[in-house]
């Protein structure tokens, strides 16, 4: 099922995939209006954490010009990692909306769950599997065409 969020979070990833980098986008939504968005930029800039959540996230913060953003969605096309997650707790994110599994290093549930409920002192809503396939089958594109 299309979701009209989760398709500007792949419009990102698609500019990611363009520049070489993991086709990893994000949006942050605030009462309905897209307030901020990213791709990954760790390649260009060399710096570990230019991940699109990170970036998107410094982007809401600026914009809304509070570090609370407990008003906000992010979407997201790639399930988060660790350090994600953990800029996603400290910035008290409402609901993160994610499109693909990550399996080897995802911390929504498939390597570890950094949003179960009382782990931390916030626990955002959670919801995996958005569009899954249109955001598997970029990273499966991008990942093909570099072996």
């Amino acid at each position: 099922m299309k979701n009209p969020y989760m398709e500007q979070a792949i419009i990102e990833a698609k500019k990611a995939f363009e520049l070489g980098e993991v086709p990893v986008g994000a949006i942050m939504v605030y009462k309905g209006d897209i307030i901020a968005r990213a791709h990954n930029l760790r390649e260009k800039s060399n710096n570990a954490l230019a991940h699109a959540e990170i970036l998107v996230i410094n982007e809401a913060c600026k914009k809304l010009n509070t570090w609370r953003l407990d008003s906000c969605e992010l979407y997201v096309t790639l399930e988060p990692c660790p350090m994600c997650a953990g800029a996603i707790i400290n910035a008290r994110i409402s609901s993160v909306y994610f499109g693909a599994y990550d399996p080897k290093g995802g911390a929504c549930g498939s390597v570890v769950d950094l949003f179960k409920k009382g782990s931390f002192n916030h626990s955002p809503v959670l919801y995996g599997g958005i569009m899954e396939d249109a955001c598997e089958g970029l990273l499966k594109e991008f990942f093909g065409k570099l072996r």
